[in-house]
């Protein structure tokens, strides 16, 4: 990625950081690694050049994050360990940061249980996450596709399950819906680009050694 370097000619690292749930933990941990900078979700602004062009920040959707990494338009990112198994791009993952804990879950109605034996449709942004489920289930699955709001798909008839990220359970629960399995764990991870890691190798090792240390 083109970026100014700084005045020793090093070319900063490009961290992509995650809008939503994770944005604020992430700018928490940041500062305790003297990472600061003027930054919120409402503003428009999506880089950030850090004065002592150490760093470059970019401020993204959480699930672009790892396509951005993998493609080398960042050398690292924070993201959920949920996209990391949704997307399974082709990335380093060194470090698990502990914050931003969920689980993907598989949901349903507290009634109307479905017929194991018919095919199941279940509503979920997770594509991949849940035809792998199924399929190591061997249960025959439709999979709706949905953005937003997926604990509405079984109160209105469009599907007989969801899977879904759930932090506590109680958004579930006041639609009610019951956690049927936990299908995986979810925290917010470091990732690294593997080109990256062997041309900026001391200085993402650097980084990491920073980050654990905070943490």
């Amino acid at each position: 990625m083109a970026s100014r370097s700084d005045p020793s000619g090093k070319a900063p690292l490009v961290i992509a950081l995650p809008k939503g749930r994770l944005f604020e933990p992430t700018l928490r941990l940041l500062k305790r690694v003297g990472i600061l900078f003027d930054a919120t979700e409402e503003n428009r602004r999506l880089t950030f050049e850090l004065p002592d062009h150490r760093f470059r920040l970019m401020i993204l959707r959480a699930v672009d994050v790892p396509t951005y990494v993998e493609y080398g338009a960042a050398d690292i990112g924070i993201v959920g360990k949920d996209q990391l198994l949704e997307q399974n791009r082709a990335v380093y993952e060194p470090l698990d940061l502990g914050f931003g804990g969920c689980r993907v879950v598989l949901a349903q109605l507290r009634e109307g249980f479905p017929d194991r034996l018919a095919k199941v449709r279940v509503a979920t942004k997770y594509l991949n996450i849940t035809e792998r489920y199924f399929s190591q289930k061997g249960i025959p699955v439709e999979i709706v596709k949905l953005y937003g709001s997926i604990e509405l798909a079984p109160l209105v008839g469009l599907s007989d399950q969801i899977v879904d990220l759930s932090a506590t359970g109680e958004t579930l629960r006041q639609h009610g819906l019951i956690i049927v399995e936990e299908i995986a764990q979810s925290t917010a991870r470091l990732i690294v680009n593997r080109a990256s890691l062997k041309i900026k190798h001391k200085e993402i090792k650097s980084f990491i050694r920073e980050l654990k240390e905070a943490l």
